[in-house]
This record gives C-alpha cells, sequence and structure tokens, in this order.
C-alpha cells in the first residue's frame, strides 16, 4: 500500500451472530489437524530480552524511558524500560497488545523503527505509526541488541489450577 493516508492497522470485532450459525460455519471449515485457537480469556506473554516473560493482559510499552499517554483510554499500559547505550531505541519506542486472540506490535513513531522477524518468513520493518498482527514464536527487534519475544500462552497457570482441584 502507496496510501501515505493508511498508517494504521484496523482490527474490528465480528458481527453478532446466532450461536447455531457460528457454531455450524466453525464446524464446517474445522481443520483437525490445526491447534484450536486459544480462548479469549487466555493472555500470551511478552519476554524482554532474557528477563521472565511478562503476561499481555495489559498493553506493554517498552523504550529507553516509556511513558504513558497523558490521555488515558483502556487499561493503564505496563512500562518496561530498557538499555540503550547508543540511543538507538527510542524513549517510548514500541506498544505490544494483545487484542482478542492475536497480538498486535505497534512502532510509536520511533526514530529508527523497528523490525519484527516472524519464524519463516522475511524480516519486516515498521515504519513510525505501522501496526503489525504477530503471532507467538515472533521477536521484535529495536536496535542496541534489544529483542522481544511473543510468547505463546502460558499453560502452567491452568496446569496448577487443574492440580489443585484435583487433591
Amino acid at each position: 500500500m502507496d496510501d501515505p493516508d493508511v498508517t494504521d492497522t484496523i482490527i474490528r470485532p465480528r458481527r453478532a451472530e446466532s450461536a447455531s450459525a457460528t457454531g455450524e460455519r466453525h464446524a464446517a471449515h474445522a481443520d483437525a489437524s490445526a491447534p484450536p485457537a486459544p480462548a479469549a480469556t487466555s493472555v500470551y506473554r511478552l519476554r524482554v530480552g532474557a528477563d521472565d516473560p511478562v503476561p499481555l493482559e495489559v498493553p506493554v510499552l517498552v523504550g529507553r524511558d516509556p511513558r504513558a499517554p497523558r490521555v488515558a483510554t483502556g487499561a493503564r499500559p505496563r512500562l518496561i524500560s530498557v538499555p540503550s547505550s547508543r540511543r538507538v531505541v527510542s524513549g517510548t519506542h514500541v506498544e505490544v497488545r494483545q487484542h482478542g486472540v492475536t497480538v498486535v506490535v505497534t512502532d510509536l513513531h520511533s526514530t529508527n523503527g523497528t523490525v519484527v522477524v516472524v519464524p519463516g518468513a522475511a524480516p519486516v520493518r515498521l515504519h513510525p505509526g505501522d501496526s503489525l498482527v504477530v503471532a507467538p514464536g515472533a521477536e521484535i527487534e529495536l536496535g542496541d541488541g534489544v529483542r522481544l519475544a511473543v510468547l505463546p500462552v502460558d499453560p502452567a497457570p491452568a496446569a496448577s489450577v487443574a492440580a489443585e482441584v484435583g487433591r
């Protein structure tokens, strides 16, 4: 798309449908070899460098000195600071948020851009303000050696709850 007025990805919720029509359509198009989609309440995780993963239950803003927007809309974001000795990483460089069963990466008008690496595909350079829907396994490069990794839903909480119930 070469239209300079198009600067973002728009995600719209599906229109409401009757439960029977939705169930029939999903059953008709189900692929037995495809893994099931995570439930809407499942939360993906984000690893920043070698740190422990953080859940994407709220949007995550990453940068040298990230700041939340002055006008809040929705959940208050988690702020994660990363080192950038050469100041390649912008103050508030990128936002990673879970939207339903997808993860959206948005370059927050960073000076040096953001590169998203999806396994098996060529790296994608996000320009200032660009967004991209990614899946677990994607890596996000901010520069200065700072890498983020989108991780799958953590199965451990469900397993620990099942173990507690079985006692």
